[in-house]
């Protein structure tokens, strides 16, 4: 049986969220790609110039359609036609499922529909067919292509909720060669860790979605007594200028005779979803209809099953000229019931639905991907995104896949300003400009849900720094109760001005900084020995830019010393004080090498290190009640790889050795054996 790993395609497989609506233009009109484009400030290097001419972008994918109208020179000769059919075997990658042609529109489309690098040049790469999975062979192939065509951006809009070693390895390939990888962060949140490769690489771009600047932007509140619950406008439900402010009452399902004796007039109904019996079908402009008749000036519903659901008034048994008049929201059951209770005394709440672009999409994955380094690194609009379609016309579409494409042909327009920058420069430039996003309650999302912010191309372009590395990590525990971190800063055009650094706040660390040789020096310092993980970030203000690096700080019950002497480390347990043992792996950050060694209290193993870089540390500690997680970097500065042996001491040649002597020993046993038979 052939071995293949079937990759889903992030949006037209089995993770896909795409809604669809073929749109006609007309012929004299100019879609600026909706209003995503000039959203991210795609808008700004274009009145400057520049439109991505003579950079080279390889997109792995489905393919493109080559006859699409927006993908033709002046002269109706194909702008697309370098590239590769990985499934066909031959040199037309023609799409025949979509979502290649979608992805490529939003990156360099030059029609009626303008991409975000309208006159980038694009080496289509076709992996799939079916839009839904593609052996693992197949994007190595693309990848190891798009190199030998010496691209210099390579988008890639699928993967796979795991990791894939070898697709790493061409990702990290293709990053040395100086080509800048970008990859959607994948349609399966909300869940956390449902990042895959090769999204989940630490050196690619990953992108999650978020919602897009148009009046569909939807996002609800609902405040009671100083809660706050989780609340989803229901499709065709319109903002509202005001928030409404009112009694909230219980409705049972908001059905015709359910307001009997009920005054519901001015005020904020609270109805369950469907009927009495089982069966009964109450459809939700129903409900709308019969609150908004009775004087209802909105509507709550909750499910009638755990969890929350997506709510529509509008569908196709609702009459033409049915028009919901009261906002109408969903909610959970649990939250349903919860305020249900609450309304068991006079009670008032404030219901409110508003447009809020940067809410992050629910099907956008989330991390973490590693406790070493963060995913995802910044978002983009990936909600309702106008591009060109199959047919030769256009449609509006949704997932993680179509933000990916905003990023890269951003990072287009940047390497026509900068041939120079390195992909992990671009990387430093993308997230430490981009602008933080909040959820409907104004709360910033956490970073393994929407990385550092969303992609501001004004501030990349404006940007005069460049931060390494542009997030940071703290490791600190009681017996480690202070760390240094040390960010390289190099100017694009002069001098470094760093007028202030400030640190958003939190309540058991404080921060210092000092600033030397190019450098910035930021120290975190334990003040309450409070057990988590914590996310703040650093403002930098450089000639009045304001820049932001992402900080996580790490409080861990346990802690280790590492100690050095000629690239050989060891290890010592400080807490917990009673621990019986520990495993400690050392990965080499840039190979992913791993070595491991075990050690206890009476057994001090030391592990030797060869290649220079930085290292990560993971202890798994064990005590006799419970067991501790504790991570640490280290940087090895001295290059022994000259000195480094074949055969390595660590546990797994080890064992390789004692399965090789069990397999010995039976084959002299049956040998003898058979020995007596002859």
């Amino acid at each position: 049986m052939r071995n293949f790993l079937f990759f889903t395609l992030l949006l037209g497989g089995l993770f896909s969220f795409v809604i669809v609506n073929f749109i006609t233009l007309d012929e004299n009109s100019e879609l600026f790609l909706d209003n995503s484009g000039p959203y991210i400030g795609a808008e700004f290097p274009k009145e400057l110039g520049f439109t991505g001419k003579g950079i080279k972008i390889g997109v792995i994918d489905t393919g493109i359609n080559l006859s699409h109208p927006d993908f033709f020179n002046q002269d109706e000769t194909s702008r697309f036609l370098k590239g590769y059919d990985f499934v066909d075997n031959d040199t037309v990658p023609q799409d025949t499922n979509g979502h290649g042609t979608q992805v490529t529109g939003i990156i360099a489309a030059d029609g009626q529909l303008k991409g975000i690098a309208p006159m980038a040049e694009i080496f289509s790469y076709r992996v799939s067919s079916d839009g839904e999975s593609v052996p693992s062979n197949l994007i190595i192939k693309a990848i190891n292509q798009a190199v030998e065509d010496r691209v210099d951006i390579i988008n890639i809009s699928l993967g796979v909720n795991m990791t894939h070693n070898k697709i790493d390895e061409a990702v990290n390939n293709a990053i040395k060669q100086g080509i800048v990888v970008v990859a959607a962060a994948g349609n399966s949140g909300p869940d956390k860790s449902t990042i895959g490769s090769p999204a989940k690489n630490p050196n690619a771009i990953t992108v999650g979605a978020t919602y897009n600047n148009r009046d569909s932007s939807m996002v609800s509140t609902l405040e009671v007594e100083d809660t706050q619950f989780q609340v989803l406008p229901m499709l065709g439900t319109d903002t509202i200028s005001d928030p409404i402010s009112a009694e909230i009452v219980f409705g049972k399902y908001s059905r015709e005779n359910d307001f009997d004796g009920i005054d519901v007039r001015g005020k904020i109904v609270l109805a369950e979803r469907g009927g009495e019996a089982p069966d009964e079908i109450v459809f939700f402009s129903d409900k709308e209809i019969f609150a908004s008749n009775n004087g209802a000036k909105g509507l709550i519903v909750y499910n009638n099953q755990p969890g929350i659901f997506f709510g529509e008034l509008i569908h196709e048994y609702v009459s033409e000229d049915y028009y919901p008049t009261i906002p109408t929201v969903s909610m959970t059951r649990e939250e349903g019931l919860e305020l249900k209770k609450i309304l068991e005394s006079e009670t008032s709440g404030t219901l409110n639905v508003f447009n809020h672009p940067d809410f992050l999409a629910t099907f956008s994955s989330r991390g973490p991907v590693s406790p070493f380094y963060l995913k995802p690194d910044l978002v983009a609009p990936g909600v309702f995104v106008n591009t060109t379609s199959l047919k030769n016309f256009y449609n509006i579409t949704s997932g993680t896949s179509y933000a990916a494409p905003h990023v890269s042909g951003a990072i287009a327009l940047l390497l026509e300003k900068n041939p120079n920058f390195t992909p992990h420069e671009i990387k430093s430039i993308l997230v430490t400009t981009s602008d933080i996003i909040t959820d409907e309650y104004k709360k910033e999302f956490e970073f393994d849900a929407g990385g550092a912010g969303r992609i501001d191309l004004k501030k990349a372009f404006n940007s005069e720094l460049i931060f390494e590395p542009p997030k940071l990590i703290f490791n600190l525990s009681e017996h480690k109760t202070l760390e240094e971190n040390e960010i390289k800063i190099s100017s694009l055009y002069g001098n470094i001005n760093i007028q202030k650094v400030e640190f958003s706040d939190i309540e058991n660390v404080e921060f210092d900084y000092e600033i030397r040789d190019s450098a910035l020096y930021i120290t975190s310092k334990l003040i309450e020995n409070e057990l988590g993980d914590f996310e703040t970030r650093a403002f930098i203000t450089n000639n009045d830019i304001m820049y932001q690096i992402p900080i996580i700080v790490r409080v861990s019950e346990a802690s280790i010393v590492i100690s050095e002497s000629e690239n050989e480390l060891s290890f010592q347990v400080k807490r917990p004080l009673d621990w019986d043992y520990a495993k400690i792996t050392v990965t080499n950050s840039e190979t992913f090498e791993e070595r491991s060694i075990s050690i206890t209290p009476n057994k001090i193993e030391s592990l030797k290190l060869y290649d220079p870089g930085t290292y990560w540390i993971e202890a798994n500690v064990k005590s006799s009640e419970d067991t501790f997680d504790v991570y640490e970097f280290y940087e090895i500065k001295k290059d022994l790889s000259e000195e480094k042996p074949i055969l390595e001491n660590s546990e797994l040649p080890e064992r390789a050795l004692i399965i090789l002597g069990i397999i010995f020993s039976i084959v002299v046993l049956v040998g003898l054996k058979l020995r007596k038979n002859y």
